[in-house]
């Protein structure tokens, strides 16, 4: 007898309301630094810095917390950016030698950045009307002039072009030619028949009408376009770039040979002059070129001269620096990657005599660094925001919620320490712009991420800026094999050049080995736990003062002298004996080593009964760190899991065993389908009468869900631990609730312990000599053999136990002991309940009904609702391999709502991706940047922020927001929404002539009008495969949909007729 579920006719449109009021989808800030940039730019009046990528994305920054982030629509590099002063808009120029102009506006008081028009350069001859003209084909260079209400387009044929920057309409009759500058050149300063690419335009402070142009062949021109004529001409090398200094008697130029030379422009009434200084700073053997020089003047006259490049071309031709210069003081910054571009905080008045440069911000391939040149010594500036999260490759992290306030200042005052400035540094920060009109966070959050060179880096994640906090070492424990070399390298370093190592970003790792797997942190005790890549699992605690002591070191053999299993992969890290010096922050207790060493795969704390439980692919172990001893060991390999002994790190692959359990598949999965085929074939036929009878507007038929193969028990590294629990319940009996330790594995088996712990004396400090036991109570086999990803026990009332010193320190209420408790399982296919402590089912939702959809991470999160403070749901927010993020009630495991998140492609992304207790959520988009999510309606951390900017007069926005189109891929493809500009291609803007027409409502843009599919009402049907009913059904919905748009739309169309009447 077949048994049918039927489902309640239509949804409660009281539950559909307040769901709207908990849920909601939003992809809010990106934190970190930006993936590939390209370009870069500095508006000294508000004080904001633009960066542009090779990915085609616009980030602006400010003050902390002030950020606008922007999209061209084509996925090019941006080459160039440009401020228009003060008036909050930047010029960018692509490698398709597009111009679009971006400006910040402002709506209901916060301000945004879009983009008003954009220009693409044509390739026709003649396009400014004069005969004979080279086309407008490679725009090499960009200059502002007449306050940013025109530009000098350089190109690669030696032509000027003029361009009207609020209309980006090109001018007609202003061209300026090589021919035209050629006549003005006297014959013996021709280099050749042609000047070449125009290298670079550089504008003078005072006077508007004198462009400085420099060809690539060496010529330079001081040009007067009210004039048409050159005043001044220099001759040099090839050309690398120009810079005039802000008084305009000074002329600095940089060459492909690695020198530089200044030139005086007030040299009588000579149209030509000679170099009054030409040096070739790291010579006499050939040298790089340098790219760009800067002049900075000083009233001391000991003026800057910085550059980058320029290095011994045999020698340190490989490195990646910037010289700053200061009458008889050269330091060579030394960076890890390479220079984008750089600039100077400088006074930019005109009234101003000299430039008196405050600092120095340059932009590197993968970090941003700023020194302060009014300090002697020129230090560097702690960053309070961009820090690069790779500047060691993340690989683990942790969100840590509701930071206590004692603890998190004991971090703060920690990672002052560790620098000579404070971390937060928003005093010399010269970046200062706009505005955070964001409320001060109620709560502080900690965002941890493990590195690849043994290090744990604390970060600020309460807002908008991802502000670094502390950085806790481990590799100080251990021996490593860098420690010689180093020493070696530092005796072979030369006194010249002088370089001095600049930046954080260090992608190479002493030692694989050292890398972290994962971090656990007790918020109320501060102590905490790192496990490693060689199955290192060490305890720590936060110190306020250093301190010299000597770390006690167990090990635990997790094979428990299994015969037949040999490791064959990296070999343990060796500690360092003897007392050893810690600065103060978390110092190490206790140092557990696992054996074999396989890197640990999961890990949990319990404070408050001293214990640490982890897990590796070999097995899980307890250690009691307040009397450091081992306390279990349980090997949960199968006989056949050879290739768990061969480690990460070996390259020893069992290649025959994999094709002979891959055929094996197919060959039970054909064999099993043969089998099924006329049982199916008459049970689809059932289900097909059944649902014409009823009707598919009576009741909805549960979709017969896709069969799952049973998973093998001899797959490899089926003994892989993915997770442990700690939780005070019942297990035993019904009568007795005590502390537990739960563990998961790869192969769906689930072991739950029973634990005898003995009160600890006053103060915690130690525990009596009696030892803690473990016993095992219950161990559960999930039927399909799903690897067990998360595992949580809810009180009677459903909701999740509080953590360690939660409910003893009334920091949450307490649980419910009084009702049954129930456990819940999340494997990669199915949530399931089990009652306790009989351990028998309750509720289960199948989510791999879908087809290939697997579950990837798993989190318990409460979100509060915007209509009434008081009232929060415990849900289980859980992430797919397809990208899709879906939230369940608990305990009922009812579907509440689904977002598309992240592309299914991007499995790093996935793999990185981190839940928070209220709703929020982290996932790397690329090496270097988190992209922060919200899937409450209520808990939002998103920019808010103000620029006040100086608008023209007679100036108007020009951006439009009529047309919509869909977000074009990032870095890490994610949908979203972004305006469509309107486009100019030379000729005047067809709808400036509209812009008094009014904007349509902010509601139009509001994510539950933009993607209805994404919207909070929309519910998620796992339970089966879609029949040919759905399919009618929603092509029916659809054309009624469509017939009731066109209707609407001939409504409106009538109704804007009779108010044009």
């Amino acid at each position: 007898m077949m048994k049918f579920r039927f489902r309640r006719q239509g949804a409660d449109p009281q539950r559909e309301k307040l769901k709207q009021e908990l849920f909601a989808f939003h992809k809010t800030v990106e934190h970190g630094f930006p993936n590939q940039p390209s370009a870069l730019a500095f508006d000294p009046e508000l004080r904001i810095m633009a960066i542009g990528t090779r990915s085609g994305a616009v980030k602006i920054y400010g003050a902390p917390g002030v950020e606008f982030t922007g999209l061209h629509r084509d996925a090019a590099t941006v080459t160039q950016m440009h401020f228009l002063p003060g008036q909050g808009r930047v010029l960018t120029l692509l490698d398709d030698d597009s111009l679009h102009l971006w400006e910040i506006v402002h709506h209901d008081g916060c301000a945004h950045l879009e983009e008003a028009i954009h220009f693409q350069a044509p390739s026709r001859p003649g396009f400014d009307g004069a005969s004979g003209l080279p086309s407008l084909a490679h725009i090499t260079v960009v200059l502002l002039v007449a306050a940013g209400d025109m530009a000098a387009l350089g190109t690669e044929g030696g032509s000027i072009f003029f361009l009207d920057v609020p209309t980006l309409t090109l001018l007609e009759g202003q061209t300026l030619g090589p021919d035209e500058v050629l006549r003005s050149v006297p014959d013996d300063y021709r280099c050749g028949k042609a000047l070449g690419p125009v290298e670079s335009l550089q504008g003078h402070l005072r006077d508007p009408t004198k462009i400085l142009i420099g060809y690539s062949r060496g010529l330079l021109v001081i040009w007067n376009q009210a004039a048409r004529c050159a005043e001044r001409i220099f001759l040099g090398n090839q050309l690398e770039s120009v810079c005039w200094e802000r008084s305009g008697h000074t002329v600095v130029s940089s060459h492909s040979d690695g020198s530089y030379a200044i030139w005086a422009v007030d040299t009588g009434n000579s149209p030509t002059a000679q170099p009054t200084v030409a040096t070739t700073p790291y010579g006499p053997f050939p040298c790089k070129a340098i790219n760009k020089v800067l002049w900075r003047s000083c009233a001391s006259g000991e003026h800057f001269v910085i550059f980058s490049g320029g290095m011994p071309r045999a020698s340190y031709g490989d490195r990646h620096c910037v010289s700053v210069l200061q009458a008889e003081t050269l330091v060579t910054l030394d960076f890890t990657s390479r220079v984008i571009d750089f600039f100077t905080v400088h006074s930019m008045r005109p009234e101003d005599e000299f430039d008196e440069p405050q600092a120095l911000a340059v932009l590197l391939e993968e970090e941003l660094v700023v020194l302060d040149l009014q300090t002697p010594g020129w230090p560097a500036v702690p960053a309070p925001y961009l820090a690069p999260l790779h500047s060691s490759a993340i690989t683990c992290s942790a969100h840590v919620a509701n930071v206590p306030a004692k603890l998190w200042a004991r971090i703060v005052s920690a990672g002052e320490q560790q620098s000579p400035q404070p971390a937060s540094g928003a005093s010399s920060w010269p970046i200062t712009g706009g505005r955070n009109l964001a409320q001060e966070p109620s709560q502080r959050g900690l965002l941890l991420t493990g590195h690849e060179d043994g290090t744990v880096r604390f970060w600020d994640a309460s807002g908008v800026a991802l502000r670094p906090l502390y950085k806790l070492c481990t590799a100080g424990l251990f021996q490593t094999d860098c420690e010689h070399a180093d020493s070696l390298a530092q005796a072979a370093e030369d006194d010249w050049p002088p370089f001095r190592k600049v930046g954080c970003f260090d992608p190479y790792s002493d030692d694989p080995r050292l890398g972290v797997q994962k971090v656990a942190l007790c918020k109320y005790t501060a102590q905490m736990v790192v496990a490693g890549t060689a199955g290192q699992v060490l305890v720590l605690e936060l110190s306020d003062t250093p301190a010299e002591q000597t770390v006690g070191v167990a090990s635990l053999d997790l094979l428990q002298d299994r015969e037949g299993f040999t490791w064959k992969g990296h070999e343990r890290l060796s500690p360092r004996l003897g007392p050893l010096p810690w600065p103060a922050g978390f110092q190490p207790r206790a140092l557990v080593q696992c054996l074999p060493p396989a890197a640990v795969t999961a890990v949990t704390l319990h404070a408050e009964w001293g214990l640490v439980a982890f897990g590796t692919s070999h097995g899980f172990g307890l250690f009691d760190y307040l009397r450091r001893s081992p306390v279990l060991a349980r090997c949960t390999l199968h006989p056949s899991d050879s290739l768990a002994m061969e480690g990460p790190l070996s390259r020893v692959k069992s290649l025959k065993k994999s094709l002979r359990q891959s055929f094996r598949r197919i060959r039970k999965s054909r064999a099993s389908g043969k089998k099924r085929t006329v049982a199916g074939s008459k049970l689809q036929e059932a289900n097909a009468q059944l649902a014409e009878q009823a009707g598919p507007q009576d009741v909805e038929v549960t979709p017969v869900q896709r069969r799952i193969e049973p998973r093998s028990a001899d797959d490899s590294l089926s003994g892989v631990v993915r997770c442990l629990y700690f939780a005070d319940t019942f297990l035993r009996d019904a009568a007795h609730h005590g502390p537990t330790m739960w563990a998961g594995t790869n192969s769906g088996s689930v072991f739950a312990y029973a634990l005898e712990v003995p009160a600890a004396v006053a103060g915690g400090e130690k525990r009596p000599e009696r030892a803690v036991e473990a016993v095992l109570g219950k161990e559960v086999q999930l039927m399909h053999r799903a690897p067990v990803v998360a595992i949580a026990v809810l009180d009677g009332r459903g909701r999740p136990l509080p953590e360690p010193y939660e409910a003893s320190r009334d920091l949450a209420q307490a649980p419910d002991m009084q009702g049954g408790h129930a456990v819940l399982i999340a494997s990669e296919e199915q949530f399931k309940v089990f009652t306790l402590p009989k351990v028998s089912a309750k509720t289960k939702f199948k989510l791999t009904a879908h087809e290939g959809c697997r579950v990837r991470k798993v989190a318990l999160a409460t979100f509060a609702s915007v209509a009434c403070e008081d009232y929060t749901e415990t849900c289980l927010a859980c992430l797919t391999n397809l990208g899709d993020v879906h939230v369940f009630s608990v305990p009922g495991l009812r579907p509440q709502v689904h977002y598309a998140c992240i592309r299914k492609e991007d499995i790093s992304g996935i793999a990185s991706c981190v839940f928070t207790r209220h709703g929020q959520g982290f996932y790397l988009i690329s090496p270097s940047e988190f992209e922060r999510f919200s899937l409450s309606a209520r808990n939002i951390t998103e920019p808010l922020c103000s620029l006040d900017v100086r608008w023209p007069r007679g100036a108007t926005h020009i951006s439009h927001r009529s047309r919509e189109s869909p977000k074009l891929s990032q870095a890490n493809g994610t949908p979203g929404i972004i305006l469509a500009p309107q486009s100019c291609d030379g000729s005047p803007d067809p709808i400036c002539k509209e812009a008094d027409t009014p904007e349509p409502p902010e509601a139009m843009l509001s994510p539950m009008s933009i993607d209805s599919a994404t919207s909070a009402d929309t519910t998620l049907d796992t339970t089966g495969d879609m029949t040919v009913e759905d399919v009618k059904d929603f092509l029916g919905s659809s054309e009624e949909s469509e017939k009731n748009l066109r209707n609407l739309s001939e409504e409106e169309a009538r109704a804007c007729a009779i108010l044009i009447k």
